[in-house]
């Protein structure tokens, strides 16, 4: 008896050091993951103080933000995926940062967010589609990049969302029909009142003779099968 239970102590023993061992393993996993994760944080925040006092004081040096607005948005833009093709990776990445730095930039110097939204998101699925990067993402990134920009300076994120995303479809168009699909795909939801924009962005397809003709037959399928139930039921009640 003493030696059954020495034998299930020691199996217990093994089981627990098992379950221990599994566990700080887990964490310190957790802790790796933790720390990338600020490391990450951090990062991103220097890409939009960057890019944000970039912007910030070309415009002011220049004196025209109206006029000079898109352009300083166009090169900022063209600079970001120069530097991830010399990196080799990290535009999803700092799409979103760049986006936001951009439109905090301008929004500085009391430059029409509006227009700078759309202009930043339409340079990142162009510069995406340029690089072989993934657009719907990157397009996904830029708008919440603007997104959140716009409500960290008190905007109006429904309207700033949805130019963001017409000026991503506009710019997936000129691309193609595969882009526009993986963009839609992307945006669809983000804020409320972008399914319409996307709806009136890409043309809606006629149904085919074929397709019409089938609805029908199934709507009289249906209709028929109705009257056939209503039918039974009174002649039940007589």
């Amino acid at each position: 008896m003493a030696k059954k239970e020495t034998i299930e102590k020691s199996g217990s023993g093994k089981t627990a050091g098992r379950k221990e061992t599994i566990g700080k393993t887990g964490m310190a996993v957790k802790e790796g993951i933790v720390s990338s994760l600020k490391g990450i944080n951090e990062i991103e925040a220097e890409i939009v103080s960057l890019v944000r006092s970039t912007v910030s004081n070309t415009l002011k040096a220049t004196g025209t933000v109206a006029s000079e607005g898109v352009n300083v948005t166009k090169d900022v833009v063209k600079g970001a995926i120069a530097a991830t093709e010399e990196v080799g990776t990290g535009l999803i990445l700092s799409t979103k940062s760049v986006a936001k730095g951009i439109v905090m930039g301008v929004s500085d110097v009391g430059g029409d967010v509006l227009s700078i939204s759309s202009q930043t998101v339409k340079g990142a699925v162009k510069g995406a589609a340029e690089i072989g990067a993934d657009v719907g993402l990157v397009a996904r990134r830029a708008v919440d990049g603007v997104i959140e920009a716009t409500k960290e300076i008190g905007g109006n994120v429904e309207d700033v969302a949805k130019v963001a995303v017409g000026g991503a479809v506009e710019a997936a168009g000129s691309i193609g029909n595969t882009a526009v699909r993986a963009v839609k795909d992307m945006l669809v939801g983000v804020v409320e009142g972008v399914k319409e924009v996307l709806s009136s962005a890409v043309p809606k397809q006629r149904p085919s003779a074929g397709s019409a003709q089938k609805s029908r037959t199934t709507a009289s399928k249906v209709l028929g099968g109705k009257s056939e139930i209503m039918r039974r039921g009174k002649k039940g009640e007589e």
